[in-house]
């Protein structure tokens, strides 16, 4: 991640432009929410924020850095097809963030649509769903490879080298899986690596404009570059005006 994301203030920046257009005390949710620095950086603008996360060591992450700063936010263990029923009966939401590349955590095409379905149905009439997704054509186009970080890393005090195992299969809707290791570097020389495994089920870009379409939602910006390694697209509901479409191709 970029350093600047690291922290709840930075995390907002990074969507600036509609942060500010938000009303006050807009209800926003931050589904797949992770540490939860988008969240409590939303939070502390005043912003009516819950946050939900299908991992509950995620979950208690947000829980703790909630309290290091003492906003008010709701925290809530779910995953996508559980929304629904999670929020059952609550007013709909202004914004829906899906960010840090977590739709394709959802297994396959079906489960994605059906994450997708699940989100739009907690959007207010004007809501929008704002996505970030790893430009998969890219990653796909590289093929099985290892990763190894050019340079040291500084998180905390602690130094470390990232190194990424990609697993590409040979079929987009294959599950596929990377390993990301962390090798800190003490001050002594030694090494300590941790890593864990992720499985992920890509999806083209056009392939994420049909689901929205689908699910009731307009694009109405996005930052798609073939080029890029990352892109965000933000969808709103019902039909979008021309006047308001900021495709950027």
């Amino acid at each position: 991640m970029p350093e600047g994301k690291l922290t709840p203030a930075g995390s907002v920046a990074a969507f600036g432009d509609l942060v500010e257009r938000l009303p006050p005390e807009a209800r926003v949710l931050d589904c797949a929410c992770g540490t939860g620095q988008l969240a409590v950086g939303l939070a502390a603008l005043g912003l009516d924020v819950t946050a939900t996360d299908a991992s509950a060591a995620m979950v208690r992450r947000t829980q703790q850095l909630v309290e290091q700063h003492g906003v008010p936010l709701r925290t809530l263990r779910a995953s996508w097809d559980e929304l629904s029923d999670c929020l059952d009966g609550t007013p709909p939401f202004d914004v829906v963030f899906c960010v840090g590349n977590s739709l394709a955590h959802a297994e396959g095409a079906s489960a994605r649509f059906d994450a997708l379905s699940a989100m739009s149905r907690l959007l207010s009439r004007e809501g929008r769903l704002v996505l970030t997704s790893r430009t998969w054509e890219l990653v796909r186009a590289r093929g099985s490879r290892l990763d190894v970080g050019h340079r040291l890393v500084r998180r905390q005090g602690r130094d470390a080298v990232v190194v990424y195992n990609w697993q590409i299969e040979q079929r987009w809707e294959e599950e596929h899986r990377l390993e990301i290791a962390v090798a800190q570097v003490a001050s002594d020389g030694s090494v300590r690596t941790c890593s864990e495994r992720l499985s992920c089920w890509p999806f083209r870009q056009e392939e994420l404009v049909s689901q929205l379409q689908a699910v009731g939602l307009g694009v109405e910006y996005n930052t798609f570059d073939p080029d890029a390694e990352n892109y965000t697209v933000v969808a709103a509901k019902g039909e979008v005006r021309e006047a308001d479409r900021r495709n950027r191709h």
